[in-house]
């Protein structure tokens, strides 16, 4: 429940003190640095190596990247559709296809189905969520960002030099390797600034009227990632697993609200800052909702 709380305090009193003028104007941007400088690279190196892979585990990782994948397509093909622009496109890439696996999908998860549970949201979340952010999540924001034609080489310098995709292949060189208890400490305590600092830089930035001109895509983005998305895993599911409590916990985790993370990287990347603030902070409240209706579908 404090989860919960925290959630909508951060985003609350980032609109709030905004609308007072308390921090500059630039605030959203320096906390979103630290966010992704510091703070989500101490968690990959904290969450990572306490991986340990078996065949229950597999499914997760499987359907996430099945469902991120799909989803991808029907962005694009919306995007393409609807004409949006080349910044609006990237923005929902970013905060349509990957969810917020792991902050709202531990107590979510934990709460339908108790801690045994948590091992596959740990998993779905690192090596599928985490893992797309720091990869395609890169890619996404090098290609849309860039206002000149940008070649494949700079984009891969950009991927390699982005500081949780060097986490991420770092960690992944230290599974099953403990770290000296003090390391472990400092990592768990810069990691939990994630979601504190995100939320309340996504406040900031919020607009509870948007223009009408992003009523489409933040309606695009949310439909995607709260409905199309869980359905996509549900099918899926249906076609190639057998019904088991991992594969529910799969379908609920793919229609979990958008990344807060991978909001913080579309803000940075100057992707549609404003609607893709509005995106996370509403789809991170409605979640809560639409994956209670999944869960009741489910049994």
């Amino acid at each position: 429940m404090e989860n919960f709380v925290l959630i909508v305090l951060a985003i609350f009193l980032g609109y709030f003190l905004n609308k007072l003028k308390v921090f500059p104007t630039n605030a959203p941007d320096t906390l979103n640095k630290f966010v992704i400088y510091i703070s989500l690279p101490a968690m990959i190196l904290y969450q990572i190596p306490k991986i340990t892979v078996s065949f229950d585990l597999i499914i997760p990782i499987i359907v996430a990247w099945t469902v991120m994948s799909l989803s991808a397509i029907v962005i694009l093909i919306l995007s393409k559709v609807f004409t949006f622009s080349k910044e609006i496109t990237g923005s929902l890439l970013l905060v349509g296809i990957m969810g917020n696996t792991s902050f709202l999908g531990i107590p979510i998860i934990n709460a339908y189905y108790g801690q045994s549970a948590l091992p596959y949201v740990i998993v779905y979340d690192q090596l599928g969520s985490f893992l797309a952010l720091a990869t395609f999540g890169t890619f996404i924001a090098s290609y849309y960002s860039s206002k000149s034609q940008i070649s494949f080489k700079k984009i891969l310098f950009k991927i390699f030099t982005f500081p949780p995709f060097i986490s991420l292949i770092l960690a992944l060189f230290l599974i099953n390797i403990g770290y000296h208890s003090i390391i472990n400490d400092v990592l768990n305590s810069l990691g939990q600034t994630i979601v504190p600092i995100a939320l309340f830089a996504v406040g900031l930035q919020l607009q509870l009227k948007l223009p009408k001109k992003e009523l489409l895509p933040f309606s695009t983005a949310l439909g995607v990632k709260l409905i199309i998305s869980p359905l996509l895993a549900f099918t899926f599911c249906y076609l190639f697993f057998t019904k088991s409590q991992v594969v529910e916990i799969s379908i609920i985790e793919a229609g979990m609200g958008p990344m807060i993370t991978a909001g913080v990287v579309a803000s940075m990347a100057g992707l549609a800052p404003r609607l893709t603030s509005s995106i996370v902070a509403y789809g991170i409240l409605l979640a809560f909702f639409t994956t209670g209706i999944l869960f009741k579908l489910l049994q």
